[in-house]
């Protein structure tokens, strides 16, 4: 089972790079995983992953244009210390997640409401996952938020809105005061990322299921500055609590986010195309030097 949060342009890049990295070097088919659950750019990939397209490498694999391979697993923060902070609190983080939800909607329903309307799709997004012609068939997942109430809208699931899959990634890929809201039913959807970056908690798991969720805000700390190292801190918090309610239905949970080099090479500035490439490649680096990863 796949979870593929938000990141923007270069998160969705470096999650395609690791992916691609992690088949390189195992008999790992990410295509053939029992569902996919995405976010925002996590979103693109799972829907194309889930329409048979496999993740996308380097140009030249192992490396980028400006940048060598470096040293194995260096900064690898793919158990954040916050985790094993909330380990011993399994049972009680579904019924965090589950007290807090109202609130959070109410309040992010009073912040959409004072954030400014953004540019249209401006990269032909809904057209190119139309291409892909994949559909909802009970395996993809894809989460945004309803602007009006603030609630969590997983499309996919029955209790959502009948829509697209483009109509629905575009929705989730909607960030308020970047790209405009899209309208699905009568009602204007923005970025599930709003309500999280990840959420891990959406994903229908049955006892005894492995689930790999690829955490790209979450960097490595020791590379973040500022600004970067508060969302990744936050970022890696908010996961982890959502692992924990997952693992109370006995399901096996590993969270991924860029190790320090990967960080450095997204830099700031998530929505950075320039550093396309370099995202890529330093994914399919720290992939490379991933193991147990399925």
């Amino acid at each position: 089972m796949l979870v593929l949060g938000a990141g923007g342009a270069l998160g969705r890049a470096w999650m395609s790079g690791l992916l691609a990295g992690i088949e390189g070097v195992s008999e790992a088919d990410f295509r053939r995983s029992r569902s996919f659950v995405g976010t925002s750019a996590g979103s693109i990939v799972a829907a194309a992953l889930h329409a048979g397209v496999r993740p996308r490498g380097p140009a030249r694999p192992g490396g980028s244009t400006d940048q060598a391979a470096n040293g194995a697993g260096a900064g690898d923060p793919s158990v954040p210390g916050a985790e094993r902070l909330l380990a011993p609190v399994a049972p009680l983080a579904a019924a965090a997640l589950r007290v807090t939800a109202p609130a959070g909607a109410f309040v992010r329903a009073a912040m959409l409401a004072r954030v400014p309307t953004g540019r249209e799709d401006p990269y032909g997004l809904g057209e190119r996952i139309g291409d892909l012609g994949g559909r909802f068939d009970g395996r993809l997942f894809v989460v945004a938020v309803e602007r009006a109430s603030g609630r969590r809208v997983v499309f996919g699931t029955p209790e959502a809105p009948r829509a697209s899959v483009p109509e629905a990634v575009k929705a989730s890929c909607a960030i308020p005061g970047v790209f405009r809201s899209v309208t699905i039913d009568g009602r204007d959807y923005a970025d599930g990322g709003a309500w999280s970056l990840t959420n891990i908690d959406v994903a229908p798991v049955e006892r005894g299921d492995s689930v790999l969720c690829l955490n790209p805000c979450g960097g490595s700390l020791a590379a973040a500055r500022g600004l970067a190292d508060g969302l990744a801190a936050w970022a890696r918090a908010r996961a982890a609590l959502e692992a924990q309610a997952v693992r109370g239905h006995a399901a096996a949970v590993r969270i991924i986010g860029p190790d320090r080099q990967a960080t450095r090479a997204l830099g700031p500035n998530l929505m950075d195309r320039r550093r396309t490439g370099d995202a890529v490649a330093a994914g399919y680096r720290q992939g490379q030097r991933l193991d147990g990863a399925r």
